[in-house]
Order: structure tokens, then C-alpha cells, then sequence
């Protein structure tokens, strides 16, 4: 499918994409190439009795009203639950070449499965401005696993994951080239984001509380802050029934088992136009200034400022990339080298560790480990209520000793791994 006119699909829209099941449940949508759409590839969206960009219409109201009421409209008059909307599964597609996203969703893609999926060029030309941009733009993804994709060339986020990410969880994927890989915003967990290689120059953007990561690679700077001027909804475990809203006061977070690599300090203004308010004139220096007032950092010594707690431990950082200052064991080297290589239909990841890396045996992570975010008493657990396995790394192979990082299985020095291969 190619060269539809999709409109922008804002939260609170209907929205529709080159295909998609519209407030529905248990669609399949698979071995499809889809490209050169408007706006949006697929959409798992809201439907129109809820709200068709009404702060637009009428002028009364702020967006965040009108999709906080689009939230209860949801699940008070339009049917909104388990047994009747989402458990769509959007899989082995190849979406590249729209204008706004791959894929799109407001409180349709609930329950959904989304995987091995390859995304790319999206919003690279820049004909929009919106915070609605990304590879995968969802609000309200309640428990929807999202695992082994590969997204990169996105002009704004990788993956953008927007009010209500509970119950959700980001695993097994491949990120590069993006403006900006992953951004987790006003949600009060638990997410579980574990076993990513996110390899761009901006690695995350933190703006919610109640999240795990949990042996990732992040080669990139991140960003944490609170947002106090909206409060945001979140759910009964594994229902879209409202238990209440919250205010993110930022962390609540857990970063166990990750290498942090620090050396994707960003350089240039590649895809500047959306990334930190940023615009496309600024020279090199001004970029890096700028990214620095917006506070982006290589490790995650900017959760220093942040509002609750945090648990950080197991964790390898090089370079620019420094802990936390209550990480008591910590482990600090001079280098890490990661560098991703396309060879006819492999994309192939060259990692360079130190012994001190290789040999570090860290604790396992397990659901029980991992406990529950202060606001949603939710453990982080399959949609099921199973605990997670995290005991499986990004290749799907079986850790027996328990390393840093997203592999099972690595040696000292120089080393070539083959991390997405097409269909």
C-alpha cells in the first residue's frame, strides 16, 4: 500500500492511517509493505464519538482537557475495555516513508502486540511540526509489548510513548540514527524497557516516573525531568478502568545491568528541527549548548535532580558517561565501542568491551527484583500477570552467568554481531 492521504492524527482526533482495525479487537496485520503515507502507516487509533480535535473546533479548552475527557468518554460511553478493543497484533512489516508515523495510536493499541517490525524515514522531510511524531507514537499502550523492531531514520523519536505506557513493556529492539530513540512521557509506570540496543545520539528522554531498564546498551546522552503543570491518568492492573491520575514528579525509575557506552556526544544538528525546540539553522556549537541547557547527559547523573527515588546498580559506563552518585558499585572504564555496519540484508553491530566488562558478574533481574512504582502499585509483569523472564537477552538465547548488557554471551576486545537481518 502506498501514496495515501492520511490526515494528522493527533490524540484527540480520529485517526486514521493507510490501514488499520479503528476501535476494534484482534486484527492481525502482517507481511505488509507499506509506504509514502501522508501522515500515518498503520493506525490502532481512537475513534470520533470521543473527540475530533475539539480545542481546534472550539477554542474552550486545553488538548490535555479535551483528551483527558476523551480518556473517560473512552471507557464510560464508547466501549473501551479488554474484551472489546486492542489484542491487535502488527507484525514482520516493512513501513517507511510517511510523514508523521509508522504506526499510530490513541487507547486502540491497548493488549497489542508489536514486533518485528522494520520502520524507517519517517518525518525525514520535515513537512510537519507536532508532538505527535515518531517510528511508534502511542498513547494509553496498556499492556502492549513492543519487541524486535528495527526503527531508524525517524526525524523525531524512535519510539514515543505518551500518556498511560502501563503494563507496557520495550524489548529485543534495534534503534539507530534517530533524532532521539526512545521517549517515555507522563506515565506512572510500570514500563519495563529491557534488552534494547539504543545506539543514536540521544539515547532516551524521561519525562514520566515508574519505569525499569534493564540491560540495555545506551550510546547515547539522556534527559529525566519532572512535569508538574499535567496530570495524567493511570489504570487498575491490566484494565483500562481509571484508578486515578497523578502529576510525574519524575524517577521512581530502576536502571539495573546496563552499559552506558558515552560516546555518542551529539555533534551536529542531524534532524535538528524537532530535537529539544531546537531549529534546523543552529551551527554545531550552538547545538551542543543547547543540548546541554536542555539537559541531556551520557549516563544518568541527571537524576540527581529528580523528585523520588532511584534504583540504579549493575551497571558499566565509558567515556562521557558517568553513574549516578548513589550507585555504590558502579563499574567505570575508559571505553566502550559499539559501531553499526548494512551489508546487503544484515545490519551488523561491531562491539568493542574490556575485559573488566566481560568479567562482571552482576545479580539477576526478576519481577520480585523490580517491585512496584510508588503511584500504580503494579508489578512489572507480562500482560498475564506471569512475571517477566529477564534471564533472556536481545537474541532470545539463555544467560546462565548473569552479564551486563543486552547479551548473553560476549568476549573481551573486538567482536561482530548480526542484529537485524530483513525477511
Amino acid at each position: 500500500m502506498a501514496h495515501a492521504a492520511t490526515p494528522w492524527a493527533p490524540p484527540t482526533a480520529d485517526q486514521p492511517g493507510m490501514i488499520g482495525p479503528h476501535w476494534s479487537k484482534g486484527w492481525i496485520i502482517e507481511n505488509n509493505l507499506l509506504h509514502d503515507s501522508k501522515c500515518n502507516g498503520v493506525s490502532l487509533g481512537k475513534e470520533v464519538s470521543t473527540g475530533d480535535n475539539d480545542h481546534f473546533r472550539t477554542l474552550r479548552k486545553s488538548g490535555h482537557i479535551y483528551q483527558m475527557e476523551a480518556v473517560f468518554k473512552g471507557v464510560n460511553e464508547a466501549g473501551w475495555c479488554k474484551e472489546k478493543i486492542g489484542s491487535h497484533i502488527v507484525r514482520n512489516n516493512r513501513i517507511y516513508d510517511c510523514g508523521q508515523t509508522g504506526i499510530v495510536g490513541h487507547m486502540g493499541g491497548v493488549f497489542c502486540t508489536i514486533e518485528n517490525n522494520h520502520i524507517y524515514n519517517i518525518a525525514v522531510k520535515h513537512e510537519f511540526w507536532g508532538h505527535e511524531i515518531a517510528g511508534i507514537k502511542l498513547h494509553a499502550a496498556v499492556d502492549t509489548v513492543i519487541r524486535k523492531n528495527h526503527i531508524h531514520h525517524c526525524g523525531n523519536f524512535g519510539t514515543w510513548l505518551d500518556w498511560q505506557a502501563q503494563g507496557t513493556r520495550v524489548t529485543q529492539n534495534l534503534y539507530h540514527d534517530n533524532a532521539r530513540d526512545l521517549y517515555i512521557e507522563v506515565s506512572h509506570g510500570p514500563c519495563t524497557v529491557d534488552n534494547n540496543l539504543f545506539l543514536s545520539e540521544v539515547s532516551l528522554m524521561d519525562r514520566a516516573q515508574g519505569n525499569a531498564f534493564v540491560h540495555n546498551i545506551f550510546a547515547g546522552v539522556m534527559a529525566s525531568r519532572e512535569v508538574l503543570t499535567r496530570a495524567t491518568p493511570y489504570h487498575v492492573p491490566h484494565s483500562t478502568a481509571v484508578a486515578g491520575v497523578s502529576f510525574v514528579y519524575g524517577g521512581d525509575d530502576r536502571f539495573l545491568n546496563n552499559l552506558f557506552l558515552g560516546n555518542a556526544e551529539p555533534s551536529s544538528p542531524k534532524h535538528s528541527v524537532f530535537l529539544a525546540g531546537l531549529d534546523s539553522k543552529n551551527t554545531p556549537e550552538e547545538y551542543q549548548r543547547l543540548i546541554k541547557e536542555k539537559g541531556y547527559r551520557a549516563g544518568i547523573t541527571k537524576y540527581v535532580e529528580i523528585g523520588q527515588a532511584l534504583w540504579a546498580d549493575g551497571n558499566a559506563y565509558a567515556g562521557s558517561a558517568k553513574p549516578w552518585y548513589g550507585e555504590k558499585e558502579a563499574l567505570t572504564v575508559e571505553r566502550m565501542g559499539a559501531a553499526l555496519r548494512h551489508a546487503g540484508d544484515e545490519w551488523i553491530l561491531t562491539l568493542d568491551l574490556p575485559e573488566a566488562v566481560i568479567n562482571k558478574t552482576v545479580d539477576p533481574v526478576s519481577t520480585d527484583r523490580l517491585g512496584e512504582p510508588r503511584i500504580v502499585e503494579e508489578r512489572y509483569e507480562n500482560p498475564d500477570g506471569t512475571p517477566i523472564d529477564f534471564s533472556i537477552d536481545f537474541f532470545g538465547n539463555q544467560r546462565e552467568g548473569i552479564h551486563i548488557g543486552p547479551f548473553a554471551s560476549l568476549k573481551a576486545g573486538g567482536q561482530e554481531l548480526v542484529v537485524w537481518k530483513e525477511n
